[in-house]
């Protein structure tokens, strides 16, 4: 039976995750002025996805081991920034991003954030299909060319998701 287990980027049960992570970003982007990609994952320290700090770090574990999880951090009192979105190779597209998603919207709403902002990269097509799918709304032209445009950001009104919360909590 799956389960969501919250905890930090550091525990030893994230490492599939932060590692697969690493090397989708290199794979994808290579080096960006002589660094590789996956130095992204190193930016913020783990508290920032901790609850002290108003985020969450969860993991899908299945049979004690991580196959999918995610995390966000606060932005500002009310926005919660979505990072860190992973399913394990062996079990993408069975839908696991998107619960994943709902998840850290399901939280972010009991805390009392109202919107839930990302970015992905343009070379992350599933990415760009999941958020889309899920109803965010694109913040930048979606007739530009991604590559031009770097970071592609997406927000979504957690209004609907806290409605749920409140209907089920």
């Amino acid at each position: 039976m799956d389960s969501f287990v919250y905890t930090l980027p550091s525990d030893p049960l994230a490492r599939p995750l932060i590692e697969d992570l690493a090397r989708d970003y290199d794979e994808r982007y290579g080096l960006n002025d002589g660094i590789p990609s996956s130095f992204e994952l190193q930016r913020y320290p783990a508290e920032l996805f901790g609850p002290g700090t108003g985020g969450a770090f969860v993991l899908l574990i299945r049979d004690g081991e991580a196959i999918a999880g995610g995390a966000f951090k606060r932005t500002s009192p009310s926005v919660a920034e979505a990072k860190r979105v992973w399913t394990h190779p062996q079990f993408r597209r069975q839908g696991l991003g998107r619960l994943v998603m709902r998840e850290l919207e399901r939280e972010a709403a009991a805390r009392g954030y109202t919107s839930m902002e990302l970015t992905t990269g343009a070379r992350q097509p599933e990415a760009l299909g999941l958020y889309r799918t899920l109803g965010y709304t694109p913040l930048f032209d979606l007739e530009a060319d991604y590559e031009e445009i770097g970071y592609l950001g997406f927000s979504k009104d957690l209004a609907a998701v806290s409605g749920d919360v409140a209907a089920t909590g």
